[in-house]
């Protein structure tokens, strides 16, 4: 597949776009319901958790990072992630304002 051309749409469509990217995926939605779940935690405990390799663990966690829904602390060679409550709160307000915008003019 091509690549999008995001250029053409407005910056709060894209952000949509790219939060939804991270919850069309069913790993990444248990990947952020385990993390949600912990004071922090790295990529390991993730995959011990998960059940997916570490390298497919990583991918995941580069799209949902991607758009912002993590934050992470170096702690020698590891990263220890925690969600992003404020970028949540940014989607969710994005969200509840483009289906208020909605007409319900359906049949």
């Amino acid at each position: 597949m091509g690549a999008s051309r995001t250029d053409i749409y407005t910056e709060e469509i894209n952000e949509i776009a790219d939060m939804a990217k991270v919850f069309a995926h069913p790993a990444r939605v248990a990947i952020l319901q385990y993390i949600s779940t912990q004071e922090s935690c790295i990529c390991n405990d993730i995959v011990d958790e998960i059940g997916l390799a570490q390298a497919t663990i990583s991918q995941h966690l580069k799209v949902i990072n991607d758009a912002g829904l993590l934050k992470g602390d170096f702690q020698g060679k590891s990263i220890c992630y925690c969600l992003n409550i404020d970028r949540f709160q940014k989607f969710q307000t994005l969200l509840n304002s483009f289906f208020n915008k909605t007409k319900s003019n359906c049949c």
